[in-house]
């Protein structure tokens, strides 16, 4: 059996594909999709952006998993401060559409329409989460520092029932900014949850480049955060989507992947009560 330390290093890296890049705006949906140069049947994924970014701010996490043979559109609506929700899980589901019904490319790149799964950042996990909740497409979810968006979000989890992974940073399973945990804790048992704790990442690090969060003082551009979601995020889609079995351990709960642990909301770690951030403590009282 491979080491699954030494596949989430692997898959850390450029995979061995070639990538293109495609406009959606030809199809009447802003936004971007990332593609391996030549594949059939392909598995691929929707990816719903973070609050005030938009699909550029996210193109080396695009093209990464292109690069390992994974199907990627970002539409880039809703992007002021008012984005819905609601409106970017509507796009997340056409964009599945749009890939798995178009040839891509010059036509060699087809995406199999049962290889099909949502992933967001921030806002975007919220809104994938609406998707996921509703979607007849989707076969897996990930959710990656999911922030409190609507009021919607959670009781929608409670109905998803296609494998799900969360990705939370140190010190952020709930706060103000995240709601990892409450999430996780929505989600059913038919979804085989799996809730991991990324070291050293910023939630807010995943979004690249300039952004206008950024600007505001959000945080953002965190190598170390990409570098570590890129590869569990490409490890848990090549078992869910796929069906290789290499990387089962990505999906498994159990499965030990590094530095990174698997967080039981049933039975937390001594002193993860103290995630929970001073001002949302403060609030509370």
């Amino acid at each position: 059996m491979a080491n699954p330390k030494k596949l989430l290093s692997q898959l850390s890296r450029t995979g061995p594909h070639k990538v293109l890049r495609g406009d959606m705006a030809i199809v009447g949906l802003p936004g971007t999709i990332y593609t391996p140069a030549e594949g059939k049947d392909l598995a691929g994924i929707a990816f719903g952006h973070g609050w005030m970014t938009g699909a550029k701010q996210y193109y080396k996490t695009l093209a990464h998993l292109a690069s390992w043979g994974i199907v990627a559109a970002a539409p880039s609506t809703e992007k002021g401060m008012l984005g819905s929700d609601e409106g970017l899980a509507a796009d997340l589901e056409t964009a599945l559409a749009v890939i798995s019904q178009v040839r891509l490319g010059t036509g060699r790149i087809t995406v199999n329409k049962h290889r099909l799964g949502l992933v967001g950042h921030g806002f975007g996990a919220g809104a994938a989460t609406l998707a996921a909740s509703r979607s007849d497409r989707a076969k897996a979810l990930a959710a990656l520092y999911p922030a409190p968006t609507s009021k919607a979000v959670l009781p929608a989890a409670e109905a998803i029932r296609i494998p799900t992974m969360i990705l939370t940073a140190p010190g952020e399973l709930e706060s103000m900014t995240s709601n990892s945990l409450a999430l996780r804790r929505a989600l059913p048992a038919e979804a085989n949850p799996v809730l991991r704790m990324v070291p050293k990442a910023d939630n807010r690090g995943l979004a690249e480049g300039f952004s206008i969060r950024g600007t505001l003082g959000a945080g953002g551009n965190s190598k170390a955060t990409q570098r570590a979601t890129r590869g569990v995020l490409t490890g848990f889609l090549l078992h869910q989507l796929t069906g290789d079995k290499t990387y089962s351990a990505f999906s498994e709960p159990e499965g030990v992947l590094g530095k990174l642990h698997t967080v039981d909301p049933e039975s937390l770690p001594p002193g993860t009560e103290d995630v929970i951030d001073p001002l949302t403590r403060l609030l509370r009282k």
